[in-house]
C-alpha cells in the first residue's frame, strides 16, 4: 500500500516494481545451480572445521562413560544381559518396603526438587566431594541412577504406615523394626536376599508421568506393587520396568485384610501368565498365621505380558534388535 521510496522524477516505487520476475529467477537458477555445488558444500559437513577437530573426544564404536561425572552414569539395566529371558520366578517371603495410603503421587515416589544433604542422595554426593551448594535437584541429576535410586521414596513429606507419625523417606527394616532411610533399608534387604513389595491404597502413582518413579522402584529391588488401584500411566511404566502391578480383589484393601506391613508375602507367578490373571498371595503374619489374599495381575494386554516376561520394555526391545525374536 505504501511506497518504499521515490525515483528521480518523484514517482513512488513499490515492492512489486523491484521484485524480480519468477521466470527470471528460474532462468538464473537453472543457469548457475548444479548438483556439484551442493555435493561440494555438504561433502565434509560432518567433519567440522579446524576448531571442531581440535576438541578432545574419545574414540571407538560405543560411548565412553566418564566415571567422574556426578550427572551422567552408566545404568545397570543391561549388566549380565542373558540372550534368553530368565524364568519369571515366584515372589517368596518378600517384605513390605513401604505401606502407603491413597493418592500417592509420582512426586512422592521420585521427587524432582532439591536434594536434602542428610538423605542418601545427599550423603552420596558429599562422599564424592560435591559441595552441598552444588547438589542441584533430583531433576537435574536424572541421568545418574545412583542419585535417583537413592532419591526414590525420598520425598520429605511422604507418609507411610510403617513409620507413622514420622514423615519423610523412612521405613522400618524388618523383622528388627529398625528405622532407616528407604534406600538404606532396600540395600539391607538386598544383602540378605530378601525380596520386596510395596503396599498402597487407591490411585497409586497419580500425577505427572515421571519415568523415574518406576525406574527407581525397580532399582530398589521391588518385585511388585499391590494397591487398590493405579494411575494409568504409572501402572504402564511399572510394567515397562519389570515391576508387577497387582490390585486387591474388588472391594478389598490393606485395611480389609488387616495388613500392617510386618507380614511376609509370597506369590506364585506362572510362566503362562495372562492379562489380568487372578492370583493368590500368601501372607504370613508375625504370629505365624497364614492368610490367602486374592489379587489381580494388572498386566492388561499380551504385549505387556511380553514386556514383563522379558524383565521390562528395554530388555524386550534390545532382544528384538539383537536376536530377532
Amino acid at each position: 500500500q505504501d511506497p518504499i521510496g521515490y525515483d528521480h522524477g518523484g514517482r513512488p516505487l513499490y515492492l512489486k516494481d523491484l521484485w524480480p520476475d519468477p521466470k527470471e529467477i528460474s532462468r538464473l537458477a537453472t543457469k548457475h545451480e548444479s548438483s556439484d555445488s551442493f555435493m561440494e558444500k555438504y561433502r565434509d559437513i560432518f567433519n567440522g572445521d579446524a576448531k571442531w577437530a581440535e576438541l578432545p573426544a574419545p574414540e571407538g564404536d560405543t560411548f565412553t562413560w566418564d566415571t567422574n561425572s556426578t550427572y551422567i552414569a552408566k545404568v545397570p539395566y543391561f549388566d549380565h544381559f542373558p540372550k534368553v529371558p530368565p524364568h519369571i520366578g515366584a515372589i517368596k517371603g518378600a517384605r513390605a518396603l513401604l505401606v502407603m495410603g491413597d493418592s500417592v503421587t509420582t512426586d512422592h515416589i521420585s521427587p524432582a526438587g532439591s536434594i536434602d544433604p542428610i538423605y542418601p542422595a545427599g550423603t552420596y554426593l558429599a562422599s564424592l566431594g560435591v559441595d552441598p551448594q552444588q547438589f542441584n535437584s533430583y531433576g537435574s541429576r536424572r541421568g545418574n541412577h545412583e542419585v535417583m535410586m537413592r532419591g526414590t521414596f525420598a520425598n520429605t513429606r511422604i507418609k507411610q504406615k510403617l513409620t507413622t507419625p514420622k514423615e519423610g523417606g523412612f521405613t522400618r527394616k524388618l523383622p528388627e523394626g529398625t528405622l532407616m532411610h528407604v534406600y538404606d533399608a532396600a540395600q539391607a534387604y538386598a544383602q540378605e536376599g530378601v525380596e520386596l513389595i510395596v503396599l498402597a491404597g487407591r490411585e497409586y502413582g497419580t500425577g505427572s508421568s515421571r519415568d523415574w518413579a518406576a525406574k527407581g522402584t525397580n532399582l530398589l529391588g521391588v518385585r511388585a506393587v499391590l494397591a487398590e488401584s493405579f494411575e494409568r500411566i504409572h501402572r504402564s511404566n511399572l510394567v515397562g520396568m519389570g515391576v508387577l502391578p497387582l490390585v486387591f480383589a474388588a472391594g478389598a484393601s490393606i485395611e480389609s485384610h488387616h495388613l500392617h506391613g510386618t507380614e511376609s508375602y509370597s506369590l506364585e507367578i506362572p510362566e503362562e501368565i495372562t492379562p489380568q490373571m487372578e492370583l493368590t498371595m500368601k501372607v504370613v503374619r508375625e504370629s505365624g498365621v497364614e492368610e490367602l489374599v486374592p489379587v489381580v495381575c494388572r498386566l492388561d494386554s499380551p504385549i505387556e505380558v511380553a514386556y514383563y516376561r522379558h524383565g521390562g520394555i528395554l530388555h524386550y526391545v534390545l532382544r528384538s534388535l539383537l536376536y530377532s525374536m
